[in-house]
């Protein structure tokens, strides 16, 4: 006997599901959700019942006449006694079963509630909460007891600690317990959230909101490939070695109705931009390749979307490859919590192709189903409130943000507030580069107009003056200023780790953070911290964005640390003075070469080193457009030389914009192989046009050094 949704029959009959899901509770019909199944009589019966209401005018007049009211309850009532008997003789012997088992759990939870209450008459047990650390006489003034008393029992346990030393949670919760009392940790309170706390909005000034969607899933797994089918970009273009390193918004229209997509990258570098977008959204995207299964960071998503309370819609990807194999994939959610509902579960699984833009129509509308089920509201009329998606610093504009905006409307001119950062909302841009005044709940634009960059996942919120901002931006500094920095005695290099962690005299790994974005820095910081052993931890003292400078060398020199960088270039001042104060600088274009780097040489299984060279450096002075080439850049060598064959960078205000080959080099109209210091050149990069005045051009060569 064949099934049919209830979102199907709703959509039939032009309803929305919930309104159906109650009617069917009229009938006796139980159904879990919009997503549940019905048997063909039960669907007939209801849409003869909806088609009799349309004949006499009932459905479309809920506020008919008395006599009209009558004849619908009868007729519910007629329908209810022909088909509610079958339906109830086919549940009566389940529920004789289940009442068995049901009366035998009654019985037990009896027994042991009433063994529970008789121990708490006989020993009653307080519960206190307490800090990471605590003083003995804050510890006696929560346990209510003399604190005298406390340092007795801490010097009978080998503890000497005066009344006003403090004393870690673990060794309190061993004190606690000798008073009948148990210990929990109490959670900081978010400085900003209790500042900026507000009463719940009435119903009558809630008005409906796009849903917000986040697409998670493995790497190489067709994330982005998706998102540009469902938006009609080519963002994959872009990206470096084929996988997307930062977080991205974006608004497409369905219907009439919006919905606001989060791209957030697969690799399992980046769970902590996942963790962050998974708290920031109503809906999770879960991509899985049909010819790949559930993989490690599929697993990771699924738990992210799971602790953030968030629907799951399951997107089975490339399934027009030959090797695609849906069920397998299935039969591996539903080992991890998320049965199909074709195979009997709640979870939404839709088999697409993004290269073949199959079933795209069918995910956007399963989308808009489970909104639709979740009624997503919020308060347009009030100032504006949201997360920092994603923040970077331009060189025209200055630190620019991408925020999404959870309540509230975001005005230009507005006063803000984002973690230590403050400023007033100079512009907008939505997720189509437009310029706009204002933007409400769940839309995602990019301002600027902040005081410096703020940190990714960090809350917004718009404040009633410049004044208070930067009033509560300069205290939160000051508490930000508490974290000092540690230092260990000698200089520690990746050549030379594993040697001193095995000499003991490197306990912790002091590392400095400098990326393009952000978000990137904040990915690399928890990477890098979880290969933390128990020889060595690894503790990320500073994180920021744009090029490495003689500050970073300096701090990277006082604290004993190594520099990483993330699609950046060091200063060339910061470059020798890197050498003199021999600060190691490692330098990567894929964050996960650098998590196996560092992994490797803290076990000692560094590879033979290729250690770049640079032999020169030219600066772009002009550039010249011709048809069949492309952009030419017109340069003179600042130093060293330009090879021809060398590899070369392209560095703009300290930020890597290409790396790869000069496909041409020219003095005047001649092709040359090497151009020297002080002499003008032009040169064409391959497949690369967005050559700028004042970009600088870097020719290195890679040398390789075995390591000792």
């Amino acid at each position: 006997m064949s099934k049919v949704r209830v979102y199907e029959i709703a959509k039939k009959l032009n309803i929305s599901s919930k309104e159906l899901i109650e009617v069917l509770e009229d009938f006796g019909i139980k159904v879990h959700s919009h997503m549940s199944s019905l048997e063909d009589e039960e669907a007939q019966l209801i849409m003869e019942y909806y088609s009799t209401d349309k004949d006499n005018d009932i459905r479309d007049n809920k506020k008919s006449s008395d006599s009209k009211d009558k004849k619908k309850k009868t007729k519910l009532k007629d329908t209810k006694t022909e088909f509610g008997e079958e339906l109830h003789q086919r549940t009566d012997k389940m529920n004789e079963q289940k009442s068995t088992k049901k009366d035998k759990a009654f019985k037990e939870k009896e027994k042991e509630v009433k063994s529970d209450k008789k121990d708490k008459e006989e020993d009653t047990i307080k519960i206190i909460k307490i800090p990471d650390k605590i003083t003995v006489q804050s510890l006696a003034q929560k346990l209510d007891c003399p604190a005298t008393e406390l340092i007795k029992k801490l010097m009978m346990k080998g503890i000497m600690a005066s009344i006003n030393q403090e004393i870690d949670f673990d060794t309190a919760s061993m004190i606690a317990e000798e008073y009948n009392t148990l210990v929990e940790e109490e959670k900081e309170e978010d400085f900003l959230e209790s500042l900026f706390a507000e009463e719940a909005d009435s119903e009558e000034n809630l008005v409906e909101r796009p849903p917000v969607v986040v697409v998670m899933g493995h790497v190489d797994h067709g994330k982005t490939s998706l998102l540009d089918a469902l938006r009609k970009t080519n963002v994959t273009a872009t990206e470096m070695g084929g996988i997307t390193q930062h977080i991205g918004a974006s608004v497409i229209e369905v219907n009439g109705k919006k919905i606001t997509f989060l791209d957030t990258p697969g690799h399992e570098a980046f769970t902590a931009m996942r963790m962050r977008g998974a708290q920031v959204t109503d809906i999770a995207i879960l991509v899985v390749a049909a010819d790949d299964g559930v993989m490690p960071q599929t697993i990771e998503a699924i738990n992210h979307a799971k602790a953030a309370n968030v629907q799951i819609i399951v997107a089975i990807n490339k399934i027009d490859k030959p090797s695609a194999n849906p069920d397998r994939v299935k039969q591996e959610l539903a080992d991890h919590g998320l049965l199909a509902e074709d195979w009997g579960g709640d979870t939404i699984c839709v088999p697409v192709s993004a290269t073949q833009k199959t079933n795209l129509n069918t995910l956007l509308e399963m989308i808009l189903l489970v909104a639709e089920m979740e009624e997503l509201k919020a308060n347009p009329n009030k100032k504006a409130r949201g997360t920092i998606i994603e923040a970077q610093l331009d060189k025209g504009r200055g630190p620019v943000a991408t925020v999404l905006v959870q309540n509230g409307t975001l005005k230009v001119g507005d006063p803000i507030l984002a973690g230590s950062t403050y400023g007033r909302v100079r512009a907008m841009m939505d997720d189509k580069g437009r310029r706009v005044k204002s933007a409400g709940p769940s839309t995602p634009v990019e301002i600027i107009g902040l005081s410096e960059v703020p940190s990714a996942g960090d809350a917004f919120y718009v404040v009633n003056s410049d004044k208070e901002a930067r009033q509560i931006a300069h205290t939160l500094a000051e508490r930000n200023r508490e974290q000092n920095l540690r230092a260990t005695p000698n200089k520690v290099s990746l050549d030379d780790l594993f040697n001193q962690i095995q000499s003991g005299d490197v306990k912790q790994l002091n590392i400095v953070i400098k990326a393009d974005v952000q978000g990137s820095v904040e990915a690399l910081r928890q990477s890098l911290e979880r290969l933390s052993n128990d020889e060595v931890r690894i503790h990320t003292i500073h994180g920021g964005v744009g090029a490495i400078t003689e500050s970073d060398v300096m701090l990277a020199s006082a604290s004993n640390a190594i520099i990483i960088g993330f699609n950046v270039r060091p200063e060339a001042g910061a470059k020798s003075f890197a050498e003199i104060e021999k600060v190691d600088i490692r330098l990567y274009r894929v964050i996960y070469n650098a998590i196996e780097d560092i992994e490797a040489a803290m076990k000692g299984l560094l590879e033979p080193e290729y250690k770049e060279k640079v032999i020169g450096h030219a600066q772009v002075r002009q550039t010249f457009k011709a048809s069949g080439l492309g952009t030419i850049g017109g340069a003179y060598v600042l130093d060293g030389k330009i090879i021809k064959n060398s590899q070369v960078r392209l560095v703009r205000d300290g930020i890597v914009v290409y790396e790869g080959q000069l496909s041409s080099l020219k003095r005047f109209k001649d092709d040359v192989k090497e151009v020297n210091s002080g002499y003008e050149c032009g040169f064409t990069l391959e497949k690369f046009n967005d050559i700028k005045e004042g970009d600088i051009l870097e020719a290195f060569i890679m040398e390789e050094i075995p390591r000792a």
